[in-house]
Formats: structure tokens, sequence, C-alpha cells
């Protein structure tokens, strides 16, 4: 008798022990849709800066990302910026010096993505779509509704400062 009660107890903390280890464990970030995120949550710890983007009158805020390209991209702030369209989906501005990169494939851009192509060209993304290229991740608009409609479907003048 004694020894059945040991086997069940036993039977049930192997049945409970992954339970509670398994809840305590970080969870996979997942997008409304259900995708999961973690792969491109790499470097993507927020600054304490937050870039205020005015197009027209229109304003959206965007944290800043914490790696070097960022905080190099800070320094040239503000700027007022004529962004040029290209392929119906992002924005782009050739910045006139460098900044240091740490480009990789992120396989899919959303609207908002706010990344730098190369070294010099800044780019905003109205559009979600998948992607073969490399870039350098700066930071990602919060709210982008209005933003497709803001940008237009030419070039737009484009204001970049710090809050």
């Amino acid at each position: 008798m004694k020894f059945m009660r040991m086997k069940n107890t036993l039977v049930a903390l192997l049945f409970v022990f992954p339970i509670l280890t398994g809840a305590a464990c970080d969870q996979d970030t997942l997008d409304p849709s259900g995708e999961d995120l973690s792969s491109t949550m790499e470097n993507t710890d927020p600054m304490h800066d937050t870039l205020v983007i005015e197009i027209g009158d229109q304003e959206f805020t965007a944290p800043l990302l914490d790696n070097p390209t960022a905080t190099a991209f800070k320094a040239m702030l503000p700027l007022t910026i004529n962004m040029m369209e290209l392929n119906g989906n992002e924005k782009y501005f050739r910045l006139p010096k460098n900044l240091p990169t740490n480009e990789s494939n992120p396989g899919r851009i959303n609207s908002g993505d706010l990344m730098l192509y190369g070294s010099n060209t800044f780019v905003i993304f109205y559009k979600a779509f998948s992607t073969t290229y490399n870039y350098t991740k700066l930071g990602k608009i919060n709210n982008t509704t209005g933003l497709a409609t803001a940008l237009g479907t030419g070039n737009v003048a484009v204001s970049i400062s710090l809050k």
C-alpha cells in the first residue's frame, strides 16, 4: 500500500513537473496573425530614444533600436529629407555619410520598418512583403495607420527628429 502511494506520487510529479517548468519558460513572440516573430526580435531592444517622423500634417513615432547604426543615425538628427519612391512599398533617402552596419536578411518586411540598406540608404517601408535583401534594423513605427496614405505614391518630404 505504501509502495503504491509512493508510486502514484512519483507518477504525478513526473506529469506535473514538465507543465510547471514549461510555464516558466519564455514564450515565443507571436504577432496577431499567429506568426512566430522570435527570430526577428534579435537586436531589437529599444533605446530610450523615440523618433518623431512628420509627413505632411501626420506624425508617427518609432522607438530606435539599441545598436551602433541607430546611435549613428540619431547623431544626424534632426533631418528634413526628400524621400524617393521605390517599388510601391518603400521610400528611401541616401544619407550624406556611411553608418555602421550589421546587415541580415529579415525574410519579411513589415509596414513601419525603418532600415538601412547598404551603409547609407535610409528606408521607410509602408507595405509588407517577403525579401531576399539584407538590411540593418533601425526601429519600427509604433502605429502605421495612415502611413501609406501619408507617404503617397511619389517622392515626399519627411522630417525626422527625436522626441
